[in-house]
């Protein structure tokens, strides 16, 4: 059984990507830079523009951070956004989700210019994902992506079951594992909540995806012998002296034993997510410096 470790993974990015802006830099070039909106401050949204700005910083990529309270106006939150859009030193905006519930998620994301949605959540991009032209994808079915190819993971002709068909995860996944290329050009289904018979349908799986949200939905039975496992989720168990535990939609040590590749949880497809947005970051410089705009 193989491990698909996405630390190991995700190094070799940000190597690839230091190397690039180094290069940059020799060039008296200006670098990459990303920013991100935090309004409020929740903890796993602090925590995950924390991880951007660490692995940026590391690699050479500017990153810069607008702190906003969490009763912001909707129009002040634009307004930000305007200005970002309009600054030429700004490669790439990221508006961290989720926002209060006083502001349209949709209306931020539709205001930020389609060539700065590094999130690639903009409806353009979104779009030039299902017709299959080139844009920005999520950073997370990118991430999954990424692991499959790098961990040499054959996918050509086989049948892949994604368990979540949310438009964050489940549903760009399902496009790029059944895109026409040497990567994917695998056979999808798509399951959710109203999928009947979801236990027989995974365990029909080649890969199986489980992005779900539910803790340690999937156990060993609805896992095929010598499938692949890609876990997309992260959930904290509390634990009865107050501590927790970090789990994945998947039972590992069950699944382990049937698969012949996994990824771990944490260091799976979780660090793999922050690390392709800076891919992103770095698509958007170049875009943005000589090559066709989106």
């Amino acid at each position: 059984m193989k491990i698909i470790d996405g630390k190991f993974y995700s190094e070799q990015i940000l190597s690839e990507l230091r190397a690039e802006v180094a290069g940059l830099i020799d060039r008296d070039l200006r670098v990459p830079h990303i920013a991100a909106i935090l309004v409020g401050s929740d903890g796993a949204s602090e925590t995950y523009i924390a991880n951007k700005e660490k692995k940026a910083r590391s690699v050479g990529i500017t990153s810069s951070l607008y702190r906003l309270p969490a009763n912001v106006s909707e129009k002040e939150l634009l307004d930000v956004i305007s200005f970002l859009n309009n600054d030429d030193e700004v490669d790439g905006i990221l508006v961290q989700l989720p926002l209060p519930a006083h502001i349209s998620a949709t209306r931020v994301i539709e205001t930020i210019l389609p060539s700065k949605d590094v999130d690639g959540f903009h409806p353009i991009n979104m779009g030039r994902l299902a017709l299959g032209q080139d844009g920005f994808v999520p950073a997370t079915p990118m991430g999954i992506m990424e692991l499959l190819r790098r961990a040499s993971i054959d996918t050509a002709g086989k049948h892949c079951v994604i368990l979540g068909r949310s438009n964050i995860v489940g549903t760009p996944a399902a496009l790029l594992m059944s895109r026409n290329n040497k990567y994917a050009n695998s056979t999808v289904t798509l399951c959710h909540s109203k999928t009947e018979n979801l236990a027989a349908i995974a365990s029909s799986a080649d890969i199986l995806i489980a992005a779900i949200g539910k803790p340690e939905f999937v156990t060993a039975s609805m896992i095929r012998e010598g499938a692949v496992v890609i876990d997309v989720g992260i959930h904290r168990l509390p634990l009865k002296d107050g501590n927790y535990r970090i789990v994945g939609d998947v039972k590992y040590d069950e699944a382990a034993t049937r698969t012949s590749a996994i990824t771990p949880v944490p260091g799976g497809v979780g660090v793999m997510t922050t690390t392709c947005l800076l891919q992103n970051v770095m698509k958007a410089y170049h875009l943005r410096n000589g090559a066709r705009p989106i």
